[in-house]
């Protein structure tokens, strides 16, 4: 008997919806013959002949989607699809299930969810602009977990998302104001980088906490939320991967963080199981494309979504709207655009963006775009038709010639050095008018995963600085001028975890390599260049929140000396002012006693705002600078119209300012 039809239309939701008295179920499936809704199935048992009861066969329409309603089901509910096609029959798990059960995985039902169990508390949060974005990237399984002890358990077992719930304030002090985890996606096994999702719409579970082990996390989200006033969470409230980490991202905007979801839509899988969404519709095992929503192209060892098919672009534009909506996530970093534009999606890429941005105008979208011809990556970010839309794009510009520069500096202090290509790379922008939407970084995920080999792997800066000693004077102060002129650039700057406290390894998504996990040890005492670092960073991040002119669209590259390797740069608001001046050295001698004379936009007092020289042994009691300012009344000089003669210490930034900022 087919399944009742109320509640059932054509804009029914798919996947499983809860509706008055029950639960409505829709998926499709064009070439099966036949689909159920199979309920409360135990996991790991498969009945050789599926059981047809009454009710459970789904209802198929002329469009190619099958429906049903079944009363009495509601939140916690436990189904899955049984499909019957002209290649096999079995089980499926739902493509749009919310969240999987907690084991068995791949051989689990899928969970009924009420989007409603979470009770929010970030009704007032505004993310940041885009131009005022600093971003935090890292991997939730490897990040931070200790005890309630205080032990780093890391080694022992996959960090959960609730773990990083310890990091929240952390993330706040440091300065940045928006964090984007890797890929949170379930896929199959415990170790991954995140990108070989194959249940798009469930959080990963092993990044879950068991009901049963829940206990000291409600402690901690609670005393979180209660610093700000709220009332405590439950257990029940806490349990399931959803409320897991709607609970992160909630505590996140409590606390002024954004979260940006990374999402991979250019490919899926590292590997499907039977029950997975590759040929969902059971149809014969081929190397054509049978298997509904991929092509048979590969990529990163999964499958690139077939784009051309309407449903899949739905499929994924909906996983959008849901982490936007849903999750109330503040933008999404998409992987690999270069793979969608490249395999027919260059469409779908214009409907996803204009799509999202109408859903939630003030979310980001970030596009890993790298089109072949440097100069055509403009078009990730340009308005259609000419673009894809994306508001901001990955470069490599400043990443590369920045790493280049350090490397060229070890060779000593006679090695010649090219900044001429460091000034053309602070100047590249997607947009004359908002060089915001360039997205800036020197480490990465990719550049720095110890299992990537050649030139897919680059050290860590502080290694790169000084490949003999990663805590040598000159790996910290080479460090510090890297990392305070991605900070001090144009664009959106991005840092990985670890980069802020120097650390100088390589990095793992599997825990079971201690010797690669970032050492938060080292901000515990036990490496006094990890915390001076620490505290450089955190202070040039809220010096960057603090001068919106480091933000803003003003630039002018004004002094690039290759033989004193220094290079001086101006930034401002145009029609506003509010002018900074970002002076940096990769000498390794000091010009002492205003030995140095730079131009200045404009005459009289500017005050030395940061000077990285005094962060080197916290307090260095023999810093080289300028303390109290300078006063530009000197002759025109660098083609501006007056110039001082300034104390530069070696390798160095300093930032002088016309006002001390503002927040």
């Amino acid at each position: 008997m087919p399944a009742s039809q109320s509640n059932i239309t054509s804009s029914t939701p798919l996947g499983a919806t809860l509706a008055p008295g029950g639960v409505t179920f829709r998926t499709w499936a064009p070439k099966a013959l036949e689909v159920y809704i199979a309920l409360k199935q135990p996991t790991g048992t498969v009945p050789a002949a599926f059981p047809k009861n009454p009710g459970d066969l789904l209802v198929k329409d002329g469009e190619d989607f099958w429906a049903g309603f079944v009363p009495g089901l509601k939140d916690e509910d436990l189904y899955r699809f049984y499909v019957i096609g002209t290649g096999s029959e079995g089980f499926k798990r739902d493509p749009y299930a919310g969240e999987l059960e907690f084991n068995g995985y791949p051989d689990c039902n899928c969970i009924v969810r009420d989007p409603g169990t979470y009770p929010w508390h970030d009704a007032g949060f505004r993310p940041p602009a885009f131009s005022d974005l600093i971003i935090y990237q890292f991997h939730i399984g490897v990040f931070f977990a200790q005890d309630p002890a205080g032990t780093d358990i890391r080694r022992h077992r996959i960090c959960k998302i609730l773990d990083v719930v310890d990091r929240v304030e952390y993330f706040t002090d440091l300065g940045v104001n928006a964090v984007m985890p890797l890929p949170f996606q379930e896929y199959q096994g415990e170790n991954s980088l995140g990108y070989n999702g194959t249940d798009l719409f469930s959080p990963e579970m092993d990044y879950a906490v068991p009901a049963a082990e829940l206990a000291p996390y409600v402690v901690r989200v609670n005393r979180l939320l209660a610093a700000k006033g709220f009332a405590s969470l439950t257990a029940a409230q806490l349990t399931g991967q959803i409320n897991q980490f709607k609970a992160f991202i909630d505590l996140c905007h409590l606390y002024g963080i954004a979260v940006i979801a990374d999402v991979v839509y250019n490919h899926a899988g590292g590997g499907f199981d039977d029950q997975s969404i590759k040929f969902f519709d059971r149809q014969p095992y081929s190397t054509d494309n049978n298997s509904l929503y991929f092509t048979d192209k590969d990529h990163a060892g999964g499958r690139v979504f077939a784009y051309w098919r309407q449903e899949v672009r739905q499929f994924l534009i909906d996983n959008g709207k849901s982490l936007l909506q849903e999750y109330h996530v503040d933008g999404l970093r998409y992987d690999q655009v270069t793979v969608i534009a490249e395999s027919g999606g260059w469409y779908f890429a214009q409907d996803l963006t204009n799509t999202l941005r109408y859903v939630k105008p003030e979310a980001v979208q970030i596009a890993e775009y790298w089109d072949n011809d440097p100069g055509n990556r403009w078009k990730g970010i340009a308005v259609p038709p000419y673009g894809m839309g994306f508001d901001m794009g990955y470069s490599d510009a400043l990443r590369d010639t920045l790493r280049d520069l350090i490397a060229q500096t070890t060779g000593g202090r006679n090695a010649r050095v090219n900044l001429d290509k460091l000034r053309d790379a602070l100047y590249m922008t997607y947009k004359d008018s908002s060089r915001w939407t360039v997205f800036q970084c020197i480490e990465n995920h990719d550049l720095l995963d110890f299992n990537h080999t050649g030139r897919d792997r680059q050290p860590r800066i502080a290694a790169l600085a000084d490949p003999t000693n990663a805590r040598s004077w000159y790996a910290r102060s080479r460090a510090k001028v890297a990392t305070g002129l991605l900070l001090t650039a144009p664009g959106v700057p991005m840092i990985f975890m670890g980069q802020e406290f120097l650390e100088d390894k390589y990095w793992t998504d599997w825990p079971g390599r201690p010797e690669l996990l970032i050492w938060w040890d080292g901000l515990a005492g036990k490496d006094k260049h990890m915390s001076d670092q620490h505290r450089f960073t955190r202070d040039l991040m809220w010096l960057r929140r603090k001068h919106p002119a480091l933000r803003g669209e003003g630039i002018n590259v004004f002094h690039v000396h290759n033989d004193t390797r220094v290079i001086a740069i101006h930034r401002w608001l145009p029609g506003v002012g509010r002018d900074v001046v970002v002076v940096a050295s990769l000498n390794e001698s000091t010009f002492y006693n205003h030995g140095y004379r730079l131009g200045f936009p404009g005459g009289g007092h500017w005050n030395e705002v940061f000077n990285s020289d005094i962060y080197d042994l916290w307090f260095n009691p023999n810093a080289q600078g300028n303390p109290g300012g300078i006063t530009a009344d000197g002759p025109g000089w660098d083609g501006l119209p007056t110039s001082a003669e300034i104390t530069l210490p070696a390798n160095s930034v300093l930032v002088f300012a016309r006002d001390g900022g503002d927040f």
